[in-house]
């Protein structure tokens, strides 16, 4: 089968479920920035006027999906963004997710988490509803995402920062399939075997911090494929990402950053560089081993 393009803001994956979820979002990691020392922008993305700002610019670029998350600490403002911008509500496909000390409280702490979610995005539905991190208690979580899916307050529902081991144990268990993994993915971490499990099992593959906290202009390959496009660095990243079937979420709250970013349907990388790409795995994370990661973090 011939894969469609991906050739504007609108095009959209089909998830198992049969939703349409945007291939190019906004990031609004700010407060895990500020935690974890990576960008100029996680000041202003931890208030709300930066968090608003960068999201009104985002709709006004043409976004249609923006990922938001308990953690984050933004969630009123996103929604005030959105629910204060001419685009209609139906037309965003807005994310969020459950943070570790709800999933590892047990299931009635999950469903507060969630409807306290909900309300401080001013909606009675979400589009993508995520557990943030396999943390223990991920499997009762998970009961109650099925469950506040089969209510219809979730659209669609997934998990965050799953890796294959855990995501085979969900799948065991659960009724319903997650229909999302949203993991780090970028040049220096691409996780392959990650990646093909998700493809070969309909969970669409999701890829945060895209550019590297804004250190892929610093890869020599990628600035020398960049120039090659009349492109910028990002936007490869962001192409690579796309051409592998990869949601992708960059982060910024610069206008200009954001509109540029979206600046990646005009062009395609050849196999040859995409091959180029490939190998600068190395393995390397800016986040938290998902193996290894405490129930407190954060």
């Amino acid at each position: 089968m011939i894969e469609p393009k991906i050739e504007s803001l609108s095009t959209c994956t089909t998830l198992a479920n049969g939703v349409e979820m945007p291939w190019l979002g906004l990031g609004t990691a700010g407060r895990w920035t500020q935690l974890h020392k990576s960008s100029e922008d996680a000041a202003v993305l931890g208030s709300d006027k930066g968090v608003a700002g960068a999201v009104s610019a985002a709709l006004d670029a043409g976004y249609r999906h923006i990922d938001t998350a308990a953690l984050y600490g933004n969630e009123e403002a996103v929604g005030r963004a959105i629910a204060s911008h001419p685009v209609d509500r139906e037309q965003v496909f807005i994310a969020t997710k459950v943070w570790n000390d709800d999933i590892a409280a047990g299931s009635d702490a999950t469903r507060d988490a969630i409807d306290a979610s909900l309300k401080r995005l001013g909606i009675e539905v979400v589009d993508l509803l995520f557990l943030h991190w396999p943390v223990p208690g991920y499997k009762h979580a998970w009961r109650v995402l099925e469950e506040v899916y089969r209510q219809g307050k979730a659209r669609a529902i997934g998990v965050s920062n799953f890796d294959v081991h855990q995501l085979i144990e969900l799948l065991e268990q659960a009724d319903i399939a997650p229909m999302v993994n949203q993991v780090e993915f970028h040049p220096y971490l691409q996780q392959p075997e990650l990646l093909r499990f998700c493809q070969d099992h309909e969970i669409q593959h999701q890829g945060w911090s895209p550019l590297m906290v804004g250190n892929v202009g610093d890869v020599d390959e990628i600035v020398r494929i960049a120039s090659a496009h009349n492109k910028t660095p990002a936007q490869v990243a962001i192409r690579w990402a796309l051409q592998h079937r990869s949601v992708t979420i960059p982060k910024s709250v610069k206008r200009h950053r954001i509109e540029e970013n979206a600046d990646v349907f005009d062009f395609e990388l050849s196999a040859d560089e995409m091959q180029s790409i490939n190998r600068l795995d190395r393995n390397q994370r800016i986040g938290p081993d998902p193996r290894k990661f405490p129930a407190n973090w954060g």
